[in-house]
């Protein structure tokens, strides 16, 4: 894994006030992103079988798309590990390891302030 904590991600707003919230939305405002890194944070390099089963309702295409996603933005490193049979594993990198503050204090707001719909077909809009 690479040391990329003295290195900046460069995003478009930058220099407006408001940029760094946007930013960090852009990040992990998806909805299975901060699924992902927080599995991640959680059991270290996982295979991509590994993370699909860990992601209750996840898809392979979704899964592979928000990898995909993710390692674009520099937050996850994808290695392929030459072994019998040769897998794919998926890792954090030191900006997506450095997200953790911010993947518990979702969880912890969401512990805190959301329950169980009573409609089951209701959700956040």
């Amino acid at each position: 894994m690479s040391d990329d904590r003295g290195e900046k991600l460069q995003v478009w707003c930058a220099g407006e006030e408001w940029c760094p919230v946007t930013a960090t939305a852009s990040l992990v405002g998806k909805k299975w992103h901060p699924v992902v890194i927080q599995r991640l944070l959680r059991q270290g390099p996982s295979g991509f079988s590994e993370l699909e089963e860990s992601v209750d309702g996840i898809s392979s295409k979704v899964l592979s798309d928000v990898l995909g996603d993710l390692e674009e933005k520099l937050l996850v490193n994808r290695e392929i590990v030459n072994e019998k049979p040769v897998r794919t594993e998926y890792s954090l990198t030191d900006h997506g390891e450095s997200l953790e503050p911010v993947i518990v204090a979702m969880r912890d707001w969401g512990e805190r302030h959301i329950t169980e719909a009573e409609d089951p077909d209701a959700s956040l809009a």
